[in-house]
């Protein structure tokens, strides 16, 4: 999903971000005062989407997780009450968000997560930069519960894996290629990249692109 900054004069406080938000159909979110609208997704973003929902709902059948997409806002910030004065933090919409235990939410509305365990997101040309640089940063330093964080590929079968260590250290793992298979140790998944990305069809020039990284190009 893409994104587009909303009135760049003017820094909206969170309060004032949430009262837009909650009163309009379109989605938004929230960095540090200033506000950003989430443009509409491709076909592929969404069938991975679903794709990954389905596969991860599957296998959280009988514990205590739970998976939302989309319409689920987390807050990366410092907690305050005084809404109408603080402009820092952010409010984001993951594309996949696993929760553990009770959700633990922002206010009464219940709208707002504070609690993640896993959260993915799919890439696309407008939000990669985004999504792999300020957004995990504030991801790690203010989501304690956060222990994987997910980037995937929508234009080759590939997923960027972070984990967190006890130290608070993160590992990354990428699994590459359809045929490959990697467990999110935290909630107990195990995920197949032919599952995530059914129905999605790549090129032959992404395959041999691939497999040019992995095993060289052949002379």
């Amino acid at each position: 999903m893409g994104l587009a900054k909303q009135k760049e004069s003017y820094f909206f406080t969170t309060g004032e971000f949430l009262e837009i938000d909650r009163a309009t159909d379109e989605r938004y979110e929230y960095v540090d005062g200033e506000i950003y609208q989430m443009a509409g997704e491709s076909g592929e973003h969404g069938d991975i989407c679903t794709n990954l929902v389905g596969e991860i709902r599957s296998q959280l059948k009988g514990k205590d997780c739970r998976v939302r997409s989309k319409d689920t806002k987390v807050q990366s910030g410092s907690l305050s009450n005084k809404s109408s004065q603080v402009m820092k933090g952010m409010f984001s919409y993951p594309d996949v968000v696993v929760i553990c235990g009770e959700p633990e939410y922002h206010d009464k509305h219940r709208d707002i997560v504070l609690n993640p365990k896993v959260i993915i997101e799919v890439l696309s040309d407008s939000t990669e930069n985004f999504d792999r640089t300020d957004k995990f940063s504030r991801y790690r330093m203010f989501n304690p519960t956060l222990s994987d964080y997910l980037l995937v590929s929508q234009v080759e079968p590939v997923i960027e894996h972070f984990v967190r260590a006890e130290d608070n250290s993160w590992t990354l793992y990428t699994i590459v290629g359809l045929d490959k298979v990697f467990k999110i140790d935290s909630i107990g998944c195990e995920l197949k990249l032919s599952e995530i990305f059914d129905l999605i069809e790549f090129s032959d020039e992404v395959f041999a692109s691939l497999a040019e990284s992995i095993y060289g190009k052949n002379e």
